[in-house]
């Protein structure tokens, strides 16, 4: 009974490429493989002009007859073990259902509101999970050129701690700084200030606990810098450093606590209708 029904499986493709012979012109032929007219359909662009038609085409067909050529030479060279590929498309299609299949209920069901109070409370049971992998520094600097005549009004409004005197200062620094960041509340990789201002430290970590307010200068600018503070690596990062890392690490695991339930909702469900059986 197989031996029948992988005959007639045989015969009725072949019959279908006899057909399909029959009823349309061969472009291209490689062995007993056929290239057809229909098979050209989606290979041209729309609008493609006739001289890149012919290019386009041609192209397609060469392509396509190297590519048969070698899937006939390996055909011949490998063994029939290697040619089992039925086993491995079918858990690659298996795999392929169960991730479409999640991908949509985590889209649908998963929550990710995720409130100030979680962040701290995970942030506070898991702190040995976030130590610094290098030192950082919460700072603000203007950067100013050379001739620049107001260097002296930067620096008073720089060092002060007057709320309207740091809304002065931004508004001057629209108009005349080179660069600047005056967002002292976010934490900066160290490494990421030393590439925009030339300070000159062989030991990080001794620079910033002997840090204070700096000025600098190269060939073009004058960098004034207002050290807040810092971090030194393999201590514990702020929080408000790991804000973004820990919410995804709480979204990835009710991601993964939703696909869990899932899975065991559906094996609970088939277990109460015997929708299996273990022999």
């Amino acid at each position: 009974m197989k031996e029948t029904i992988i005959f007639l499986l045989i015969f009725l493709s072949s019959c279908t490429t006899f057909f399909k012979k029959k009823s349309e012109r061969t472009i291209a032929k490689v062995y007993d493989t056929y290239l057809f007219e229909s098979d050209l359909k989606g290979v041209l662009p729309l609008g493609t002009n006739a001289g890149d038609s012919l290019t386009l085409t041609r192209s397609f067909i060469d392509n396509w007859i190297r590519k048969q050529l070698v899937i006939h030479q390996a055909e011949n060279n490998l063994s029939s073990d290697q040619m089992e590929f039925s086993r491995q498309l079918d858990n690659y299609k298996n795999s392929l259902i169960i991730y479409a299949y999640e991908n949509a209920l985590v889209r649908q069901k998963l929550d990710t509101l995720i409130s100030d109070e979680e962040l701290e409370n995970y942030y506070d049971a898991n702190q040995n999970n976030f130590l610094l992998k290098d030192n950082i520094v919460q700072i603000q600097y203007v950067k100013l050129p050379l001739n620049a005549t107001n260097k002296k009004q930067f620096r008073q409004l720089l060092i002060s701690s007057n709320p309207e005197d740091k809304n002065k200062l931004s508004d001057l620094c629209e108009k005349s700084a080179s660069d600047y960041f005056l967002d002292d509340q976010n934490w900066l990789l160290f490494s990421d200030v030393l590439r925009q201002i030339p300070i000159k430290t062989y030991n990080q970590e001794e620079f910033l606990k002997n840090r204070h307010d700096l000025e600098y200068q190269d060939s073009s600018f004058l960098y004034l810098v207002r050290f807040k503070d810092f971090k030194i690596k393999e201590s514990v990062s702020p929080l408000s450093f790991e804000r973004i890392r820990i919410r995804d690490i709480i979204l990835n695991k009710r991601k993964l606590d939703l696909i869990s339930q899932m899975q065991e909702d559906i094996y609970q469900q088939a277990l109460k209708k015997n929708d299996f059986e273990v022999y």
